[in-house]
């Protein structure tokens, strides 16, 4: 079977395949942000994962992907974003609002959907020196990890109280609306921040 059909075989595939499991949630974690952490927070109550590996494989993974768009904005800026033009002028007035909100930006930018691909690019065009923008980054990558994936461990925790092995359907189906909300809030979060 390459794609399993149900959550239980699922996540046996997770627990089968340790270290290619890990390497996704790195990459995944350098890469995007909300839904699959909050999954493998779960995957992780059902013993796919290990708790505190796995916090650790997405914060090296979230604060590598962040330092590498921060690179990029310092060095190709305004070049990067020519191939992006209905984005230029979003990031150019993070890069502006960075030089005087750059705290509170770098530790929420991860949470909201969207946001992040090219959040780290603008502090990168920002006048934000390297060694505060990593000092912040590292805090706020260790912030969203332990957030994110023990969000997700605790709906494991409350969605096995909730049911037995024979509604394993029902477990499904509270996952997904789980992760639904997760990423309605997220949305919300983000049009707050536009407005703003």
């Amino acid at each position: 079977m390459l794609f399993p059909g149900d959550l239980a075989s699922f996540l046996d595939l997770i627990r089968q395949n340790g270290d290619a499991a890990y390497s996704f949630m790195f990459a995944y974690a350098a890469s995007h942000s909300l839904l699959l952490g909050l999954f493998s927070g779960y995957a992780a109550h059902s013993g796919a994962f290990a708790l505190g590996t796995l916090i650790v494989v997405c914060w090296a993974g979230s604060f590598t992907g962040d330092a590498i768009r921060f690179w990029i904005g310092r060095n190709y800026g305004a070049r990067a974003l020519s191939a992006f033009p209905r984005f230029a002028s979003t990031v150019q007035t993070a890069a502006r609002l960075t030089d005087k909100h750059y705290f509170w930006m770098i530790m929420v930018h991860r949470f909201p959907h969207g946001i992040r691909g090219f959040a780290a690019i603008a502090y990168g065009m920002s006048n934000l020196p390297w060694s505060t923008f990593l000092a912040l980054n590292f805090v706020a990558a260790g912030l969203w990890s332990s957030a994110v994936v023990l969000a997700g461990y605790a709906f494991g925790q409350v969605s096995e109280k909730l049911m037995s092995d024979a509604s394993s359907g029902l477990g499904v189906e509270m996952l997904i609306v789980f992760l639904g909300l997760s990423w309605y809030l997220s949305r919300k979060l983000e049009r707050a921040i536009e407005r703003s």
